[in-house]
């Protein structure tokens, strides 16, 4: 018989899951792709590139799932996530990103699934935690996305993630 704690724990498990199984390994391979050019490359100036959207996702992640739920400051700065234009390097950003989602992993690991409708206050919003989590998963993933379709669209190769 499941419970309500079994139900949370598969929650907590499968948001660590596409996290880090799923879209990570997705942005590795994007960001492998893209040369600089590219990775900073934006069709109008009030588009965002690549490198700007893994600084966004990396800002997301740490006020919503490090801060928000790990109790860690929020140090998030998110107009500079946006109005980078200095090229900070492949590895950097690479780097930036894994040890961000490794941090939430390791909050998500360790939260306790009995306090996933407790609530909090993050970004100036009430949220429980599940809404907290939730929203990470549903936004690193919409970022994803876009940041698939860039590739493909500056490298003209199908990045073959799915083998049906």
């Amino acid at each position: 018989m499941n419970t309500t704690s079994d139900v949370g724990e598969a929650f907590l498990q499968q948001a660590r899951s596409l996290l880090s199984d799923d879209f990570m390994p997705k942005l590795r391979k994007c960001l492998e792709l893209l040369d600089d050019g590219d990775l900073w490359w934006r069709a109008y100036e009030t588009n965002n590139s690549v490198g700007n959207l893994i600084l966004h996702l990396c800002g997301n992640v740490r006020q919503w799932i490090t801060s928000g739920l790990g109790g860690e400051p929020d140090l998030r700065q998110r107009p500079k996530e946006f109005s980078e234009r200095t090229h900070v390097p492949r590895s950097e950003l690479l780097a930036k990103l894994e040890e961000t989602l490794q941090q939430a992993d390791r909050v998500l690991a360790a939260f306790d699934s009995d306090a996933l409708l407790a609530e909090r206050t993050i970004q100036g919003f009430q949220n429980t935690a599940l809404q907290a989590i939730f929203h990470v998963v549903e936004h690193f993933s919409f970022h994803t996305g876009q940041i698939v379709y860039v590739t493909k669209l500056r490298r003209g190769v199908d990045l073959k993630f799915y083998d049906l």
